[in-house]
């Protein structure tokens, strides 16, 4: 399973995906008038895994570009991200590429989700708490040290699409171990005072929804991006404002 399931993500990676675009994602709003930050262009940095760089979804419905485009809307202007992220990463692949990139700009703000892949391969949740919370000190030195400008995104339950009711593991085992690893994930984030936005209940309306997952069963669509950006947009708003 474990090699079928990698071979299946990496070979998303490589492909070039399309779909059709769902009427939910975000609209180009009209740009006549000038933003409030008189021409300022925010920078914005996204880490994570296949859920930030949007696998199987077009690049503008990815959360980090519809984030992009939905502040646009409220005349915030944000450059495009700069996103550090791969299908199948876990914590400790996500810290060694952020060490590669040798990154030495701050950003404006900065989001953070990762975890999936260390709950898939049965990772022991002890060192995910360490990693995570590695990660997400690196996350707020990006941000300037600035922690009202760092927001972390609990883990989807992959166990809702169709491809988790085919895995070796059930859907409610693997909803369960999701909980466990986002439990933790959020602990830490609050314990640091960072915003946390749990889109996790939200994603298992895909049992329901299937206009809620990509093309490929797996990944969510751009319709779910798009709730998850309605959950950060004031948030981020509110600290760019």
């Amino acid at each position: 399973m474990k090699t079928l399931f990698t071979a299946f993500l990496f070979s998303l990676l490589t492909s070039a995906c399309t779909k059709e675009k769902d009427m939910s994602v975000a609209k180009d709003p009209d740009t006549s008038f000038v933003a409030p930050n008189q021409g300022t262009s925010f920078t914005y940095l996204a880490i994570g895994d296949s859920y930030t760089i949007g696998a199987s979804v077009t690049q503008a419905e990815s959360f980090p570009y519809q984030l992009q485009t939905f502040l646009k809307a409220r005349d915030i202007t944000v450059a495009d991200p700069k996103i550090i992220a791969v299908t199948g990463w876990t914590t400790d692949e996500l810290q060694n590429a952020i060490k590669q990139a040798k990154l030495t700009q701050k950003y404006d703000f900065v989001t953070l989700l990762i975890g999936v892949n260390n709950q898939y391969r049965g990772y022991p949740i002890d060192n995910y708490r360490k990693e995570f919370s590695e990660l997400l000190q690196t996350a707020i030195a990006f941000a300037n040290s600035n922690k009202s400008k760092v927001f972390v995104i609990s883990i989807p339950d992959w166990g809702a699409t169709p491809f988790g009711k085919n895995a070796a593991k059930s859907p409610q085992t693997i909803g369960a171990e999701i909980d466990a690893f986002n439990a933790a994930n959020k602990e830490i984030t609050l314990a640091a005072g960072v915003s946390y936005t749990d889109i996790t209940p939200g994603s298992r309306n895909a049992k329901t929804d299937p206009a809620l997952i990509a093309a490929d069963g797996l990944h969510p669509s751009g319709k779910m991006y798009a709730e998850w950006v309605n959950a950060l947009l004031p948030k981020v708003a509110e600290v760019l404002k």
